[in-house]
Formats: structure tokens, sequence, C-alpha cells
């Protein structure tokens, strides 16, 4: 393999880049070697993406600015680029590690008590056996509020348990469906759907509909979610996003791994995962700190 002396001399003779950003180049790409061989004994060769994600995963818990750890993660993807160009690997394990973003929101999520109190909030008119289908179907699949307005009958197979999502741009994606938004759905098919819609279900309809039988629109939405937190004092927080951040907390709480995470919920960018785990360990130190009598 080629040696990290090599890729720095190269970036010296091809890139003009200065002497100090070399030597934080070189220095970067030399933790990361640290960090892989601590981490399983493995060369800078055999990295995967996980151990990419678990490299920035450490950096955030180490309170490194966001400017550091773009920087590294620029080095160690340059680092790699290079590896490919020299043929000594196939696939950069940094490619779908987009840098930290100033401007990236804070997640916000609600805990398994307050979901379920909210799923049994729905009375049993039309309206509310809608508004229970639609809050199951979301906290069950993690969908976007673009994926369920864009929702058509022919995208769900209850029989089969799946259900296909369509995002802004037309991207597809397969998800499994819960045994609970499954039952939700049934119902609101079988006592709710006709009647708000003045006719038979069809399969190119729009799944969620209003109470004029038209398509659900996304500040339909938001009001439907608004309406319920409100309810139960939680007005300002409640809105189709934190079901989505939910959804991604309890997985990842409750053992999930951050690929089938990413699949299930349809982003590019491993970095809106690694902010999802990031929070999860915060929240276990929290708890950790506040309840173990020796911590």
């Amino acid at each position: 393999m080629l040696k990290i002396n090599d890729f720095i001399e190269n970036l010296r003779t091809t890139g003009g880049k200065a002497k100090n950003t070399l030597i934080a180049y070189e220095r970067d790409v030399r933790e990361f070697e640290d960090f892989l061989s601590k981490r399983g004994g493995r060369s800078l060769n055999e990295c995967t993406e996980s151990d990419a994600v678990a490299f920035v995963l450490a950096l955030n818990k180490e309170k490194k600015s966001k400017a550091t750890i773009n920087r590294k993660i620029s080095s160690i993807r340059m680092f790699y680029e290079y590896l490919i160009e020299k043929t000594e690997i196939d696939t950069n394990p940094f490619h779908k590690i987009k840098s930290a973003r100033n401007d990236r929101r804070d997640i916000d999520y609600l805990d398994i008590e307050t979901i379920e109190k909210l799923l049994s909030l729905p009375d049993d008119t039309n309206k509310g056996i809608r508004d229970r289908a639609l809050m199951e179907f979301m906290y069950g699949t993690g969908a976007r509020v673009t994926e369920v307005v864009r929702l058509k009958v022919s995208d769900i197979n209850l029989k089969m348990s799946f259900v296909t999502l369509r995002d802004a741009y037309d991207e597809k994606r397969i998800v499994p469906l819960g045994s609970y938004a499954k039952a939700a759905m049934i119902r609101y098919i079988n006592e709710a759907y006709d009647s708000l819609k003045g006719s038979e279900i069809a399969n190119d309809d729009y799944f969620f509909i209003n109470l004029r039988g038209e398509p659900l629109t996304r500040q339909g939405i938001w009001k439907i979610f608004k309406d319920y937190g409100e309810m139960i004092g939680i007005a300002d927080r409640m809105t189709p996003q934190i079901f989505r951040d939910s959804f991604a907390t309890h997985i990842l709480q409750n053992g999930g791994d951050l690929k089938t995470l990413q699949e299930l919920m349809g982003f590019e960018d491993l970095s809106v995962g690694i902010a999802y785990l990031a929070m999860v360990n915060v929240r276990v130190k929290e708890v950790f700190n506040k309840t173990h009598p020796r911590a």
C-alpha cells in the first residue's frame, strides 16, 4: 500500500498547498490510521463506511469544532481519492460523509409514552380514524411529509406489509409496514375512506384525503399535528418532522444500526444519521449522569 508520505508529497508537488496545510492533512490521516488500529486492527486500505461513521462520531463526542471535523473529513476523503487514483482501493469509505453544516437543525423527538398518548387521541369519527392512520403511518415508517402527500393506494401492499414511498425527486424506496400502522390503515380503508371520498377507493387515488375527499396537503398535515399537540400541551413542538425524528431515535435507542436507518429513511448524507447517533449518545450520557449513584 502507498504510504501517507506519498500522498503528502503528491499534494506538495501538484496541489500548491501551504506547508502548514500539508502538516494538518498528514496529522489528520495519521490520526485516522491510529483510530482504525485501535478500533479493530485494520489498516487504512481496509477501512469501511462504518469505520468512517464511527470516526466522525468520536470527533463529535470529543466536542471538536465543526471546522476541525470538516477539515479532517476533507483530508481523509482526499487521501482515499488518491488511493483510488493509484488503484489501491475501489471505493472511498468517506464518499457519503458530508461536511458538518453550521445550519443543521436541532433534532427534537418525543418519548414513546408521548407518542402513545398522541396515538390514543383520535376519536372514532371518519376524521379521527384517518388521523390515527396518518400518525401511525408516519411514526411507523419515518416518512417525510412530501412522501405522505404523494402516497397513492397503489403504493401500499397490505398483504405483504410494505409500502413504496416517493420523495420530491421521485426517488422510490420500499419500507416495511408494522402491525400497528397496518391495522390503522386497514380500518381507515374499511370504515372511513369511502365516506370521505364520496366513492369507492381506487388504485390511483391518493391515500390520505381531507374531509372534502381531496388529497391532504402539507399544510393540512401540519394542522392535524398541531391540533393534537395542543391537546396535550406540546403544540409548539408538534410537527410531522418530530415523528420522523422520533422514528429514527427510537430505532437507534433499541439497537438499530445506522445502515438500516439510512435505508429506511432514505437519506444519502450519512452525516444525517451521525447527527441522530450523536444525539442518542448524548441522551444516554445525560441519563447515566442523573441516575447512576457513581456517575
